[in-house]
Parts: structure tokens; sequence; C-alpha cells
């Protein structure tokens, strides 16, 4: 069960000294989040949305989508979106504390991690600079956009993705997300 600590501010450090136990930890301005493997459904729709981001991704020179392994960090804070994009790609060697930013998060929602993304998260990731933040719950079968200073949107029909200077938009049809992914 994932649990914040209330105790006490975790560090980077201490995140850093957690076992490699098949969980993933996580750090949101001091709360520590630990979540189990993710199911079949959650891997099927996080393969699809890589599936659906990669080619315009490429065609429109945006970067590169990252799963997780791939970490973003900042102000020690340290998470592991389910899918990011980075407009740039990381030099070799260079450390993800000076990694760019993501200009595209998405997390997918389970029963362990649906009121995390959906508040701590959401508030973590809209004080970092993030210009879009995908909330995907294959429960509902729908998507909540979430951009900085704007309403959030929840999409059951066709989620559109815009990035700046970018033309035409992608469309997905959210019926086709979740074709193939029952429910989490």
């Amino acid at each position: 069960m994932a649990m914040p600590n209330t105790a006490r501010p975790w560090t980077l450090e201490e995140l850093h000294r957690l076992p490699d136990d098949g969980n993933k930890y996580e750090l949101v301005e001091g709360d520590l989040f630990v979540t189990p493997a993710p199911t079949e459904d959650h891997e099927t729709i996080a393969a699809r949305l890589a599936d659906l981001l990669g080619p315009y991704v490429a065609v429109h020179r945006l970067g590169r989508v990252y799963r997780p392994r791939a970490i973003m960090r900042y102000k020690g804070s340290e998470v592991e979106p389910d899918l990011m994009i980075r407009a740039e790609r990381m030099r070799p060697k260079e450390s993800w504390e000076n990694a760019p930013m993501p200009v595209l998060i998405i997390e997918i929602l389970s029963d362990s991690t649906r009121r995390r993304d959906s508040a701590q998260k959401r508030e973590f990731y809209m004080k970092s600079g993030i210009p879009e933040y995908w909330i995907v719950d294959g429960e509902r079968h729908c998507v909540t956009v979430v951009r900085p200073e704007r309403e959030d949107m929840v999409v059951s029909t066709t989620l559109e993705w815009a990035p700046r200077g970018v033309q035409p938009a992608l469309s997905i049809s959210v019926e086709e997300l979740f074709a193939d992914a029952g429910e989490q």
C-alpha cells in the first residue's frame, strides 16, 4: 500500500539507499511513496501510449518518449512517471539532476496510486513547470489533462496534444487507447 511518510521529510540520499526489491520508490517534497509492480492492464495502456506518441514525437523532433526507470528530479524530489517526453536528449553521462524538464508527463492510475497521482504528484508537476500532465484512468476510460493556470479537462472521446509551436496536434482516440485493457 502506498502511504506517504508523515514523521519527517525523506532525502534523496535516503531514497537511493532503499533496496531494489521490485517496488518503485519516489520522493515528492519529502514524502516517500512506494508502489508495487504494475498490473498487465497498466502496462498495456503504457505501451499503447508509447506506440501512439513515439511516431509523433519523432516526426516533429520533440525529443524522446521515456518509460519508468527514467526519472525526473526537481528541488530534492525524484519521481518515475509512467511516461514522459523530454524535448531535449540528455548529454552522455549527464545526471538526472541536470536533465531537461519534460514537456509532457503521463501517470496511469492504479488502486495504489490514484490519490497521489491526482493530488500530490499533480501539484508537484505544476510547481515544477511541467506544461502538460495527463492522468490516465483505465477504470473510467478517460484522461484528465492538467495544464498550469487552466481548469483540468476530462477527456473521454478524443485526446489532443499540441506542444508549443507544433502543428498539427496529435489526436488519440480514447476508446482505442483502452481497447485491449480491462479495468485497473
